[in-house]
């Protein structure tokens, strides 16, 4: 029990906050973007991180429902995950830095989520 919700918790923490950042970025301003996003490669990236950890929140969330009871999952990702994303993630890393540092995790998370299902 205790491996699952650890497993789950960590998967869906660094993939909603991904995929928030993500979408913060995509709804910036021109005149606002970071420089790396003035380009359409830039842009691109982080439009690809953001849905794969999109993606693999909703992996996690299965996971979770599947091993843990179901007002865990639930609660985490409506209160605990943004919460935690807002408050802390996002004021220590910003925007574009966590789309990198959490969308790395989320993808290293998928293997992770593979093998312990």
């Amino acid at each position: 029990m205790t491996d699952a919700l650890l497993i789950f918790l960590l998967t869906g923490l660094v993939s909603m906050s991904a995929a928030l950042s993500a979408g913060a970025l995509n709804k910036l301003p021109e005149a606002d973007k970071p420089s790396f996003l003035q380009n359409a490669n830039g842009l691109v990236i982080v439009m690809v991180l953001g849905n794969l950890a999109a993606l693999t929140l909703i992996g996690s969330l299965a996971y979770g429902f599947s091993r843990l009871d179901w007002w865990i999952p639930l609660s985490c990702v409506f209160i605990t995950f943004p919460v935690v994303h807002l408050v802390i993630i996002k004021r220590l890393l910003g925007d574009l830095t966590n789309v990198f540092v959490c969308g790395g995790l989320a993808m290293i998370s998928i293997p992770v989520l593979w093998w312990y299902w």
